[in-house]
């Protein structure tokens, strides 16, 4: 099995040869798109299933919206159409035919060119919220608390798989208060529950902040936002949710009767993570050998693969493997025995190290009469031997301290990484040596926050919700006085 470019060697290479060998996505005949495989798509299903419960946990209901939104809806929202007028995919016929000068092949029908043009959804707040003026009347109607389950297509020059392509999928909120704080506190919570799902279950810390005014969502009024740090020192924006005001309610004119009877705009909010964060999950924890994943993601949490040289071992060493196999698939852990004769065990230990698997369990005839097993955990290659009686309780706790360790581990490598600057010259030397995120005052201005960009590639990633308001200090850039703490970093 050929070898994976090395993090040290050269990183982006080493994250591209990771996802197409580990079989999670590759590149497709559309420019731009990708494949999600049946490895990564089965990673991408449990994450959904756990966002999905707790979408629903704190009421809401999922739905789904049309794919085009005609352009006269889509211009609606000026701030939101102008934020992603570059990147939109335009629909302007609806019929091909056969070329008359070139047998065989199709040409686009100009007679068929489309009254008004349709954009491919980008995002979906022009189609939804046309469609809430149906459906709001008065205070009665309120809150909407909607879901979809989706893909979406923004057209990016360059791309990389799983980070940035022309179309991937994701979900979408979008929820409609009778109040201003109403909807503040929808944007909150959710920007709570994607923190909780990527820290507890993709073991990865997040640090929970709002965007600067040229960084949030065009449209929004405030963005909340968790960003998460990978392994080469560069910030990864793994989640966000939106308080959107009144916008899109003023744009689409969608009012309600209040209690008193007076006729009032709705508040709203939005909020998504994408197939992105499987970006996020591959380059926050894997190594040089392959994949690791947290096991509470892992398709496959055991992998069991048996050493024989005859049909009668095998059989059993299955009887034995069966047994403890039954009790950890009661447990509602997922294990494979991998009794594929066209391989052998050395081959099929570097694929489940490459494709992640957290435990691996080797089994032969002389395991058999010794009563254990040899027991490979991914995280730290240690291999330990596990009485035949205690397999599945200690798999099981195995598993617990797994998932436990990656994110310690990954919670320290960010720690190490935030590190305060109080001058410029030492601001540069951090992004450029150290990386990572730079803790620095800000003096809240759109000119100071882009002359740092020119000079460093380094943007204001958010402004932590932990962090203390500065009562003094000076901007580490202008020297005019400061107005937030903020974290700055290279992003993806």
């Amino acid at each position: 099995m050929a070898k994976l470019t090395t993090r040290a060697e050269d990183y982006s290479k080493w994250y591209n040869e990771l996802v197409v060998k580990a079989n999670l996505a590759e590149n497709s005949k559309v420019r731009g798109s990708m494949v999600i495989k049946p490895y990564g798509y089965a990673i991408w299903e449990k994450l959904q299933a756990e966002l999905d419960k707790r979408f629903k946990e704190t009421g809401h209901q999922n739905a789904y919206f049309p794919l085009f939104v005609p352009k006269s809806l889509f211009e609606a929202e000026e701030k939101n159409a102008e934020g992603f007028a570059k990147e939109c995919a335009v629909v302007t016929h609806y019929r091909l035919k056969n070329d008359p000068n070139n047998k065989g092949k199709l040409i686009v029908d100009p007679e068929a060119k489309l009254e008004e043009e349709l954009i491919v959804r980008p995002t979906s707040e022009a189609i939804i919220w046309s469609t809430y003026k149906n459906w709001i009347q008065s205070y009665r109607d309120l809150p909407i608390l909607i879901n979809q389950w989706a893909n979406v297509v923004r057209w990016e020059m360059r791309t990389r798989l799983f980070l940035r392509t022309a179309e991937f999928l994701w979900q979408e909120g979008h929820t409609a208060h009778e109040t201003k704080e109403e909807a503040i506190a929808e944007a909150q919570q959710m920007q709570e529950v994607y923190a909780d799902v990527v820290e507890n279950f993709m073991a990865i810390p997040v640090v929970k902040g709002r965007k600067s005014d040229s960084e949030r969502f065009a449209g929004a009024d405030d963005t909340y936002t968790i960003e998460a740090l990978m392994q080469d020192g560069k910030a990864l924006q793994a989640g966000t949710s939106h308080f959107l005001g009144q916008n899109f309610a003023k744009a689409f004119d969608v009012k309600f009767a209040s209690k008193e009877g007076k006729q009032e705009y709705v508040w709203a909010t939005s909020w998504g993570v994408s197939t992105r964060l499987m970006g996020a999950l591959i380059m926050t924890h894997s190594d040089d050998l392959g994949l690791v994943l947290p096991p509470k993601l892992a398709p496959i949490q055991v992998v069991v693969v048996p050493i024989y040289k005859t049909e009668e071992q095998l059989e059993e060493i299955r009887q034995v493997v069966d047994k403890f196999s039954s009790e950890l698939k009661a447990k509602g852990i997922s294990i494979k025995f991998d009794d594929d004769d066209k391989t052998k065990p050395g081959w099929k230990f570097a694929e489940y190290e490459l494709k992640g698997v957290p435990v691996r369990i080797a089994i032969g005839p002389k395991d058999l009469e010794k009563g254990h097993v040899e027991v490979a955990r991914r995280d730290t290659l240690e291999k330990q031997f596990i009485t035949l009686d205690n397999v599945s309780t200690e798999v099981e706790k195995l598993l617990e301290d797994i998932q436990t360790n990656l994110f310690d581990r990954a919670l320290s490598y960010r720690d190490e990484h935030i590190t305060e600057a109080s001058d410029f010259e030492e601001f540069k030397n951090i992004i450029e040596n150290k990386g990572g995120f730079v803790s620095a005052l800000w003096d809240g201005t759109e000119e100071t926050e882009e002359a740092v960009k020119n000079e460093t590639k380094a943007t204001i990633r958010c402004i932590p919700l932990a962090f203390e308001t500065p009562t003094e200090g000076v901007d580490v850039f202008s020297g005019k006085p400061a107005k937030y703490r903020v974290l700055y970093a290279k992003a993806y």
